[in-house]
Formats: C-alpha cells, structure tokens, sequence
C-alpha cells in the first residue's frame, strides 16, 4: 500500500479522496506516497486560524511561547530518526540529514533561547526610547511591537522539508501569530511526518499551527492586510504571488526567499600553499555536493583570479571526481541523487543553457554511474563544473540558476572585475570572501555586500570553527536583495518582528508607563516608605522610588580616588590643563568616582531580598561635578522581568544623579537580581 498524505486543518487529519499525485523515491523512482489537498476548506482553515490558533498565542506572553518552543525542540530531537528514515528517499545522506533535521531543531532551540534571554515576560515589545513630544514633558510617544492579528502562510520548497518548515515556524510562533504551512509536494511526506510529531507532541495551542499537503487551492483568496505570506522557492513562483490579486489588494505582507546565484571569491593573495586556497577549494566542493546541490545558498559562480584560475579548476575538478554518487543510505556514499527526474532534467536543461557561455571541465550531466539505487529510475547525475572565459561579458552564466550539483569557475584580473562579476548576479542570499589581507577584505566585502544578504569571510584565523557558506544561522539575516527575493528570514528578533505590527503610543507619561510596564520620567514615581532594596520581586511595583540624601565631593575625594585606583587623568589631578579643556570648568570629578558615591547614597547595606547587582544600561554623563557640588540621587524601579528561575527576577532602576542645582550629572539603568517569594510566601533567601 502506498501511504496517502494527510492535511492537518482545524486539529483534525483530513484523508483526500480525488486527485491524489503519486510521488517518487529520488533512489529508485518507486512510489513512497500519493497526496492532495482534496477537502481541504481554506476558507475555515484561515478562519481557524484566526479566531483559535491567534487568540490563543496572543493571550500568552513571549516567554511562555519561548518554553514551547523548546518544549517542541526536545520532543523532536528523541525523535529524529523517523524523519531521517524519510528522508532518505528524498535523496538526503546523513549528512544532509544534520543540515535539514538538526538544523531545523536546532533553529527552535536558538528561538526559545532567545525569547527567554531577549523579549519580555509579556504580549507586546517597547521599540527604542520614549520620545519627548511637548515643552513640559506631559505628551510623550513611544513605538510598540504587538503580534497581527492575522495567520502566517508558510510556503516552502521541496529541498529542506525539516528545516524550512521550523526556520519559518519558529520565529512566527514566538511572536505570537499562527501557521498554516504547505511544504512542496515533492518532498512532502517528510513534512507530514515532522507535523505528525508536533501535533503528538502536544505543546502548541490549538489552531497554532495547520498543514496543507498538496495544493494550495483558493488559499490566497482568503487572506487580508493582518496576514502574512512568507515563501521560499523559484523566482517565477514568487513572482506569481507576489502579483496575487488579493495580495496586492489588501497589501498582505510577503516575505520572499528565491533564485540567488551565490558566488565565492578567492583574493589574489591566496596563491598555491595557502591555507585559505586549500580552504577555498574544499568549500566549493561541498557546497557543489552538499544535498546534491538543492541548496539556495550554495555555491554556483566560483570567481577566482585569472593567473591561478587553471590550478584552481584542475583542483576543484579533482575532488569532484572523488565524490561518491549512489543511494544515501549507504555509508560509502557522499552525495545522493536529486529530488525527482523533473529536478534533473531541470537542472541538464540549466547545464545546457549555461553551456552557450562556457565549457564543461568536469562531469558529464548525462551520465551517472551510482553505487546502489537504480540508474534508470533513480534521479542520480555527477558534479558538474563548468568555466567562463570571459565573465564580464556573459550574461547566462549570472542569471540561470541550476539548482543541483552545478558550478561555473570565472576569472578576475582586477578587484574590480571581481566585485563586477560578483554584482551581475543582480543581488544573491550569501558570497564567501577567501583572503587573508585585510586590503583585498576591504574592497571585496565593501564592493559586494549591497548585494547581499549575508557575506562570509574565510581565512586561516575562523575556518576551524566557521560554520561554512551554505549555512544560514538563526541570529543572522537569511534573505538577500534583488534576484534573491528582497526578504529577511530569522536574523535573531528581526525574523520575530516581520510577524508583529510597529505602533506609535502618544500620550501622558502616566499613561504610557501604565499600558507598557516601564516607568518613563514625568511618570508618577510615589516614595517608598520602605527602601525598594528591602523588598523582594514581587513586591517592587513599577515607579516605586527612592531619593536619598546629598553629598558634597571634596577636592580630598578626588584625589584620593585618583591615588587609590591610578586613575589620575588629567581633568581630575591638574587644574590649569583641565580648565584647558573645552569640557571642564576646571578639576572635576572621576564619572566612576559618581557612580561610586550614587552606589554609597542608594545602597542599603544589610541583606535582603536583592541579590545582586550584575551591571549597567545607557550610562551618560551629562554635566561636570566640580569640588565642592554636592550630589543626590533618585532611584526608581523602571522595569520588570521574570528570570528563567522561579528564585528571582530581574529589576531595570531608574538611577539619575543631581547636583545641588537639579541639574543631573549622570543617568543610567541599573541591573539587579531580586529574589520571588517561594510557596510558602517568603522571599527566596539569598
């Protein structure tokens, strides 16, 4: 029996009946699976999404999505090895399998992390600093992040059916909007089995996440301005949705991720017997090899100087040639066949349309001799390099995209020429630079990076913990410009924010530190009868402040701190070169010498709920202490945050020091870890 695909809408499993498609095994052309998105209502599928899945994600904060996130990631990593089993048909060695499988685990786990560490206990986002909007500081503004109120619809290509379903999913969630998600069709039995998992797994809430296996029918026709298209996949494909009716109408947000004709560049410096040439051609190889060259950040112009470019290709050739083709399940085998016949003889029509400009120098895209698997059947072809002479004047060889084992070497004279070449690609997802002269770097990362979204940097300093070319990250930016679709996927927070809405918040003080949970300056700050350092995290309330008495630093201060930390720069220790300067009225006061004397008038000494003090935020100082001022501090709690222990919390302070004229002379956010009442109702002792 050939399993039939299921779609996953409104948290139930929906068997089509009609228009079922067979799909292939990339090893042997078998069938392993039939699918169709027949009864499928779309229409209800959005509608769920939007009145389940969203007000269920919105009613919790970042952190608590954080949590299922990782929740989601532990369950999946006891659980791999059913996806790779699957996957093995798509023609994914186990090689493949770390970049697609674990890395699309890894991505949650990278997210979670970040939810906890970098958002809020909370629904929403403050973006920047309060802006004042008025003369006496009663109309203030301020920018907040709040998730839509829309579903994401995720499309996603045939060639990373793990990771490019989690990569999307991850960032979406933790902002707090919901999946519907439609893998390509080709490899879509190892997205089923991966949605099978996190539907067992149980930690979304329902309606957060919904899958579509096979077309995606009217789909597009229900989606409005709260919604969000992201899509990863070919140029044309994008382009059709881009011009969607709706999309256009109701200006649906679409984030696109498609063709990019990636290049490497070998500086001029990386002659035979540098480390960074050996690295260079080892690079090429398994970006060529690597899911047999499915990758949208792989390497297809190899641009190399002129004077070395035959040792170069004589190398690059020689590797090649030692690449095993075969079936992935075996362990002798380095490179699996590609994903359909459709796929390979899209990538021989590439080859030959490539070819009108330059000359194959390795490999023969019609023939495959592999160990294991069937040769007839099987979508299996060799690595493919081809050569350019003259690629500032071609034109094929910078916009076909032979999405496969394929690769074209195209000699430089100059760094010009090389940025040139590397330009006509007209914008690519990533570009790797190889040198190890910090001018070549310059004019190579400078010259190509409008071009880019990503450039990598190689050389004998990184390459041992580099994590290579082809691998997007979840901290940084996965998208590029132009050709490559205009998007930025993950990028730490910026993949978060593509999911939320940016809105200016104009208002009092009062009302604003009210609706946002941060104190802001004109808001109420009522005086404590205790000292907030007596009281623990949960009894601390957002404005809480203390002002303290005042002290008068003495010339005999300042000359003491200089002698007794080393300190004795000028501006402190001699009064003529002091008042020399265009910034001091004379001798002044050491900026830590204040911090330190703010510490001595806010700190209550005696142990207590506050546990410690682990830094400082935005610290500014805004006006000289001469001998002589007299300073005072006012010590206000401006934000709350839950640790990820349940112990203690993290408390952000307000601290502004004033001279004896009220003016201020120092502003900054203090840090400190306070401890949370335990069951019982005592605080968490120290």
């Amino acid at each position: 029996m050939i399993p039939t695909l299921e779609s996953y809408v409104q948290d139930r499993w929906v068997t089509p009946a009609h228009g079922l498609a067979e799909i292939p095994s990339a090893v042997d052309g078998r069938p392993v699976a039939r699918a169709s998105s027949d009864g499928v209502d779309f229409a209800d599928a959005v509608r769920h999404a939007r009145t389940v899945g969203g007000p269920a994600l919105r009613a919790s904060t970042f952190h608590d999505r954080a949590d299922r996130l990782k929740a989601l990631a532990a369950f999946l990593s006891e659980r791999k090895d059913r996806l790779y089993a699957l996957a093995a048909d798509t023609g994914a060695t186990k090689r493949d399998n770390l970049i697609d499988v674990d890395g699309g685990i890894g991505t949650l786990f990278a997210y979670a992390s970040r939810g906890r560490r970098e958002l809020p206990a909370e629904r929403f986002v403050i973006e920047g600093d309060t802006e004042a909007l008025s003369r006496g500081g009663s109309f203030v503004g301020l920018h907040v992040l709040t998730p839509l109120a829309g579903v994401a619809v995720h499309i996603n290509a045939f060639n990373f059916p793990c990771w490019g379903l989690l990569e999307k999913l991850a960032p979406t969630i933790l902002a707090g909007v919901p999946v519907i998600t439609k893998p390509a069709t080709a490899t879509a039995y190892v997205a089923e089995a991966l949605v099978r998992l996190i539907v067992e797994a149980d930690v979304l809430p329902k309606g957060a996440l919904q899958f579509i296996c096979g077309s995606a029918g009217d789909l597009l026709d229900h989606l409005g301005g709260q919604d969000v298209v992201s899509f990863t996949g070919s140029a044309d494909t994008s382009e059709r949705l881009r011009n969607h009716p709706t999309i256009g109408r109701n200006a649906v947000r679409f984030i696109a991720e498609r063709d990019s004709l990636n290049a490497a560049v070998l500086g001029p410096d990386a002659t035979e017997g540098t480390p960074e040439l050996d690295l260079f051609v080892k690079e090429v190889v398994r970006e060529m090899t690597v899911k047999a060259g499915q990758k949208c950040t792989a390497i297809r112009r190899v641009v190399v100087p002129r004077a070395i470019e035959p040792a170069v290709t004589q190398a690059i050739a020689r590797k090649l040639a030692e690449t095993t083709v075969g079936d992935p399940r075996r362990d002798d085998v380095r490179m699996g066949p590609l994903a359909s016949l459709a796929q390979r003889a899209a990538v021989r029509d590439a080859v030959a349309a490539l070819a009108a400009e330059a000359e194959i120098v390795a490999g023969d895209p019609a023939h495959a001799t592999p160990l294991g698997g069937d040769p007839e059947t099987g979508a299996f072809m060799a690595p493919v390099l081809l050569r350019c002479a003259d690629p500032l004047t071609a034109t094929r060889v910078h916009a076909v995209e032979p999405f496969g084992p394929v690769a074209t070497v195209m000699p430089y004279d100059t760094l010009d020429d090389a940025v040139e070449i590397v330009a006509k690609g007209e914008g690519s997802l990533v570009a790797s630079v190889f040198t190890h002269d910090d001018r070549v770097a310059d004019a190579l990362v400078h010259g190509i990076a409008p071009w880019h979204g990503r450039v990598l940097i190689v050389d004998r300093d990184c390459a041992k913990e580099s994590t290579g070319h082809g691998s997007p990250l979840p901290g940084l930016v996965h998208g590029g410009p132009g050709r490559a679709g205009g998007g930025e996927e993950m990028g730490g927070l910026r993949g978060v924010f593509h999911y939320m809405q940016r809105t200016a918040l104009q208002g009092s003080p009062a009302r604003l530190a009210a609706l946002t949970r941060r104190w802001t300056k004109g808001a109420p700050a009522p005086g404590a009868t205790v000292h907030p350092f007596r009281r623990d995290y949960d009894a601390l309330a957002v404005g809480d402040t203390v002002e303290t008495p005042s002290r008068t630093v003495t010339l005999a201060d300042i000359e003491h701190f200089a002698d007794f930390t080393g300190d004795a720069f000028y501006a402190h220790m001699d009064e003529a070169a002091a008042k020399a300067n265009p910034f001091f009225p004379g001798r002044v006061a050491h900026g830590y010498l204040i911090l330190s004397f703010a510490a001595g008038l806010f700190v209550d000494p005696a142990p207590g709920p506050l546990l410690a003090n682990y830094g400082l935020d935005n610290l500014r100082f805004l006006k000289p202490v001469s001998p002589g001022d007299a300073i005072r501090v006012r010590l206000t709690v401006k934000e709350k945050r839950p640790a990820r222990k349940a112990e203690y919390g993290e408390v952000r302070w307000d601290v502004e020091v004033f001279n004896q004229d009220g003016e201020t002379v120092a502003r900054y956010d203090l840090l400190t870890m306070s401890a949370r009442r335990t069951a019982n109702g005592d605080a968490a002792a120290a």
